[in-house]
């Protein structure tokens, strides 16, 4: 197969995945799985039959690829197969992998202080961005695309846009919140992104954003396997502690299903203790009988 053939393939790929509307990030995750698939035939993937699917999936599990790399491979196959190769037919051949459900790991509000009180310099920058993480229980994409007209005083709300499914929301905007964002708009002056990056036209990056609150870790001395999703974990998880109701917290943090946000309920740990046992109750009515 020629290079040209190739070079117009990947070209009408990234054009289909343009016109979809899919973010910079997915886009560049999409290109590397068809990559590979690619690298695995030897050969161009629009000449794919289902047997060489079967094959491929066959080889990542015989290499022990994870359930969620798995999944994302055959999502980007099954975008390239409908839509630039108008083959359809093809997803009918793809195998998602069950993922492991796992507990989130949680910070104590303790915790929580002691990390931002370790925010690192210079200024207020990331002091300020992993508060609103945590106090707004907010993704790290979407903390770093906040832009300064997204804080609405007035209302007391931060407008959240474009979130996980391109969905924008609103979420709450705590008066301590307000007062370090003040305070670190007095020292950066910030024009445009809240947060800007080396370049003030760029937001901070992601990766930024999580080697501060690493370091910050460090500096803490935290040493819980934790990232900055662990922010938006403790967020929620703190929520229902203090009696939030669930499906509160299910719009707070855009989720579309309720079962999504429901996870929370099995780390919430003063909510566990607070449950009397079955036992306790039983020990009570003897006790009222004798």
């Amino acid at each position: 197969m020629s290079s040209e053939h190739v070079s117009a393939l990947r070209r009408r790929f990234l054009e289909d995945m343009r016109i979809k509307g899919l973010k910079p990030i997915t886009q560049t995750m999409y290109l590397r799985s068809v990559r590979e698939f690619a690298r695995f035939l030897r050969r161009s993937p629009d000449l794919a039959t289902p047997e060489d699917l079967r094959a491929f999936q066959l080889d990542m599990k015989e290499k022990g690829t994870c359930a969620p790399t798995f999944n994302h491979r055959l999502s980007a196959l099954s975008f390239f197969f409908s839509v630039t190769c108008d083959r359809s037919e093809m997803k009918r051949y793809l195998r998602y992998q069950r993922e492991a459900k796992k507990i989130p790991v949680v910070l104590s509000p303790r915790e929580i202080a002691q990390i931002l009180a370790a925010a690192p310099g210079p200024g207020l920058k990331y002091s300020a961005a992993l508060s609103a993480a945590y106090g707004c229980g907010l993704r790290a994409n979407e903390v770093t695309h906040l832009k300064v007209s997204d804080i609405d005083s007035d209302r007391m709300l931060i407008r959240v846009e474009h979130g996980k499914g391109r969905k924008d929301r609103q979420v709450m905007l705590s008066p301590h919140l307000l007062d370090l964002l003040r305070s670190y708009y007095r020292e950066a002056r910030p024009a445009g992104w809240l947060f800007p990056g080396r370049n003030p036209a760029d937001p901070v990056s992601n990766r930024q954003l999580s080697r501060a609150f690493h370091a910050a870790c460090d500096f803490a001395g935290i040493r819980k396997n934790v990232s900055l999703h662990t922010l938006r974990h403790s967020f929620a998880t703190h929520l229902l502690e203090n009696g939030t109701d669930i499906r509160v917290i299910q719009v707070l943090l855009g989720h579309s299903a309720l079962e999504t946000t429901t996870v929370y309920t099995k780390v919430a740990v003063k909510t566990i203790r607070a449950v009397t046992s079955p036992l306790d109750l039983l020990s009570l009515g003897k006790g009222r009988s004798s």
